[in-house]
């Protein structure tokens, strides 16, 4: 054609895709289900090969940006900069969107699902990443296609019910924002994370986030009522436990809706056993879709939500929620200091028999480094001057009558005076909060100063069984000499939680190459101990091909089969939770590591 002429070979083929692209979305077909409410109908103009090649510049997310601009109430942007700043979150990779959409509404969101959906019909797939504060750090946060980012509109605080303790919010909305507005009420929400001044309430739902406070109170997921999800092809449903007899209604219904309810019913049917003796209710694996064992009850009644919290977006965009609250506490805090990782470990079945609410046991090193970067503390230091610390645990009460949470505090105290442990307990509200901060010791070393190295989140929330740990410590040390590096651990006693970060350049190849083989080796030594690697949050991208070897190909093939029932057509934020090759995540490793996108914020773990 001589309207190529002049165009070298690469836009020539650019000019030509993009003019059959559109070509074949002129009449996309009707609504899957036969869904009335809502049946968009796309008004493509065939765009002429000349045209194409005339502009140059005419791209096709540009073209895909201003068509969407067009039809939803909310921002779309193909902006270099805004795709760049979405390209990264809290782990190592970056991978930029081709468009960023910013939804003011719930419509808007089926909109874009609707039109991902249609494109992928036709063998255009282009992907759906939901989007909240960016806290993530597996990389589930970020992706190709699209980025839908809820925290510019959808955060708002509709309504809170003080008598029946609940609240509807909208996914953008922070954690910190939520409890702040529910402390006005006496309320709050216990499972919040150490982000929460800007992770989002989307964002905890979909790694089914876990705080100081899950020890006693559990992850978010058990402090959701009702969950609106909007579906892969812009369909809309409400989760919520129905009766044998609805969900018979539910499965009779020509729609998405039916769809999911009777073969996710039927996959469960089909398994049941293989469900129960596989998956354990009472130990949290996030990776894969664990929730499938919580979703239908002896009783016939079915839950969708157990699967949704948790899906680190892959099986739908949760767009509103109903959340369940608790009566605000305070906590009495008291820290132990101890000359041994050994007298530590005896230590902690008589401290949890107090009941505590926080039990968080750290590495003395942290304190180490901190004090070598000027950040001083004054229980270490005071503990310091009383003899060797090795190991410190901070114990925090939280019992509704503040005698029995001194009574308490006394006890502790009492209990460690015949040892050589040093103990200080919080006399008032001040006093807590300095202890407590005694855990926050590693937002000092995260990020090394003006130095190349780096400590990323890699291998931070395995599960470790608490009848093993003494022998995990003795193996994490021998990995720790094998790889030259020093793994400080750190984590929560009472979900045995637990987190080290290595430090790398990951400017350097030999480091690079260290990072996998490390977290290979490292999600091994787990396992071989009773443990996950996913013991908070999801798999996401980087952690799902060492998570995944865990599982038998039984087991694989069911979390396979539920979200091909809910995506089936591979649009929901493709490559997370699904195992990746280890070329692709080389391809996505950042250069270097910060977290300057929180800067306003201090570093959490």
């Amino acid at each position: 054609m001589s309207e190529l002429q002049g165009l070298s070979g690469r836009e020539r083929r650019q000019a030509i895709d993009i003019s059959l692209r559109y070509a074949l979305m002129r009449l996309p077909r009707s609504a899957r289900y036969g869904d009335s409410a809502f049946n968009m109908e796309y008004q493509w103009v065939s765009i002429n090969i000349a045209v194409v090649a005339a502009a140059q510049r005419f791209t096709w997310d540009t073209k895909v940006a201003n068509y969407l601009n067009e039809h939803i109430l909310g921002e779309v942007t193909s902006n270099a900069a805004v795709r760049q700043a979405m390209s990264t979150d809290a782990g190592i990779l970056s991978i930029a969107p081709e468009m960023v959409v910013y939804p003011r509404t719930t419509n808007d969101i089926r909109k874009v699902a609707r039109f991902s959906n249609q494109l992928a019909e036709k063998g255009h797939i282009l992907p759906i990443t939901p989007r909240g504060g960016g806290s993530d750090q597996t990389g589930a946060a970020i992706g190709k296609g699209i980025v839908l980012n809820t925290t510019a509109h959808m955060n708002s605080i509709f309504e809170v019910d003080a008598k029946q303790r609940l609240v509807r919010v909208q996914p953008g909305v922070t954690f910190k924002a939520l409890n702040d507005a529910l402390r006005l009420h006496g309320l709050f929400i216990p499972s919040y994370p150490s982000s929460a001044a800007y992770s989002t309430i989307g964002g905890a739902i979909a790694n089914n986030a876990t705080g100081i406070l899950s020890g006693k109170y559990g992850s978010t997921g058990q402090w959701i009522q009702q969950i609106e999800v909007v579906l892969s092809n812009g369909d809309v449903i409400q989760t919520g436990r129905i009766s044998k007899r609805e969900l018979n209604k539910k499965k009779g219904q020509q729609t998405f809706e039916g769809e999911i309810y009777r073969q996710i019913d039927n996959l469960i049917i089909d398994n049941a056993e293989f469900i129960a003796d596989s998956i354990d209710t009472e130990i949290y694996d996030g990776a894969g879709y664990a929730g499938i064992a919580n979703v239908k009850q002896k009783d016939g009644s079915i839950d969708l939500a157990p699967l949704i919290v948790g899906s680190q977006g892959t099986l739908g965009v949760v767009s509103e929620v109903i959340m369940k609250a608790a009566p605000l506490s305070e906590l009495a805090v008291s820290a132990i200091a101890f000359a041994s990782w050994e007298d530590a470990r005896d230590s902690l079945e008589a401290v949890a028999s107090f009941d505590p609410a926080v039990m968080e046991i750290i590495d003395a090193q942290l304190y180490d480094i901190a004090l070598e970067r000027g950040k001083k503390y004054s229980f270490y230091g005071e503990a310091i001057d009383a003899g060797t610390v090795k190991v410190i645990i901070v114990v925090g009460f939280d019992d509704a009558n503040e005698r029995l949470r001194s009574k308490k505090g006394k006890k502790l105290r009492k209990m460690f005076e015949p040892t050589d442990a040093f103990v200080k307990t919080a006399s008032d509200a001040a006093e807590s909060e300095e202890l407590l901060a005694l855990r926050d010791v590693t937002t000092v070393v995260v990020i090394p100063e003006d130095s190349p190295e780096a400590t990323p989140p890699l291998v931070d929330g395995v599960y470790i069984p608490q009848a093993r740990f003494e022998d995990f410590m003795s193996s994490l040390e021998l990995l720790g000499t094998k790889y030259h590096l020093t793994l400080p651990l750190y984590g929560r006693v009472l979900d045995s939680v637990y987190h080290v970060r290595p430090t790398f350049q990951l400017h350097k190849v030999g480091d690079k190459q260290k990072i996998f083989k490390f977290t290979d080796e490292y999600a091994r030594l787990v396992a071989s101990h009773g443990g996950h690697l996913v013991g908070e949050s999801g798999e996401g991208r980087f952690k799902a091909v060492f998570a995944h070897k865990e599982f038998d190909d039984d087991l694989e093939a069911i979390y396979d089969g539920v979200r091909a029932v809910f995506d089936p057509l591979g649009i929901m934020n493709t490559d997370v939770k699904q195992v990746t090759d280890i070329k692709t995540m080389v391809a996505h490793l950042r250069k270097g590591y910060d977290l300057s996108a929180f800067a306003n914020y201090s570093p959490t773990s």
